[in-house]
């Protein structure tokens, strides 16, 4: 059976991805510091299941993420709408980033620990007023980012010298925002980059820079991410800054 064939390639693929990092905590949890596993039953089937889930969600991205994004972007470049590909771009990176689980439980986890430092009142609706608002913060961060990007794919501007001016502005920033708030804000431009967010987005600039004459899918294409990285570090600090 060619599916099943199929299936015992991809979890043999994802089984050599995940291999590094059994080796590393078995050695540290066995030999260094020399005690067996709590609950070995419950890591054995976590681990099973985390194998399971990373081989479906690659080819998940394979059948449906990827190409989705692509025929989208492509389909936008045809369509010859500027106004629309960029709306379609900001609302691609607002929602994806929106949705990130990531992103909602480190907004979670800050605002407790905003609660218990007195930065913010220690209320359940003060939590929740904060851990929103920096939730969508982030979120509209993206999707700026993937409107620049976007346009950056278009007008062919280099990308060194946007995302280096990106982070002469987070330094200045760094200088004038809270102290609370810049290690949140630093993390946020890692954690936007995730599961939902980077296939989406990297498909969304690999189509466009490939539907458009004159633009390179590798040279052009990428770089999205990165500016996805980038922006939310600045909201974040100004969003400190404001409150």
């Amino acid at each position: 059976m060619s599916w099943l064939k199929a299936f015992v390639r991809l979890v043999s693929s994802s089984a050599r991805d995940l291999v590094f990092i059994v080796v590393v905590i078995a050695f540290f949890q066995l030999v260094v510091l020399r005690q067996p596993f709590p609950n070995l039953g419950g890591v054995l089937l976590g681990l099973l299941f985390s194998l399971l889930g990373l081989a479906l969600f690659v080819r998940g991205l394979d059948l449906g993420l990827f190409p989705l994004g692509e025929s989208m972007a492509e389909a936008f470049a045809l369509k010859g709408s500027l106004g629309w590909l960029l709306t379609f771009a900001f609302a691609l990176g607002f929602g994806t980033t929106a949705a990130e689980p990531a992103l909602i439980v480190i907004a979670q986890e800050a605002s407790n620990v905003a609660a218990q430092a007195g930065a913010i009142g220690d209320s359940d609706s003060s939590r929740t007023t904060y851990a929103l608002g920096l939730r969508f913060t982030v979120a509209l961060a993206v999707g700026v980012a993937i409107v620049v990007g976007v346009w950056r794919i278009l007008t062919g501007w280099p990308i060194h010298l946007m995302i280096a001016s990106g982070y002469m502005i987070i330094v200045v920033l760094t200088i004038f925002a809270p102290q609370e708030i810049i290690g949140i804000a630093y993390d946020a431009g890692g954690i936007t980059t995730s599961t939902i967010t980077v296939p989406l987005v990297t498909a969304l600039g690999v189509g466009l820079a490939s539907s458009i004459e004159g633009r390179n899918p590798v040279s052009d294409g990428f770089g999205l991410i990165a500016f996805a990285s980038l922006t939310p570090i600045i909201f974040v600090m100004v969003y400190g800054m404001l409150i």
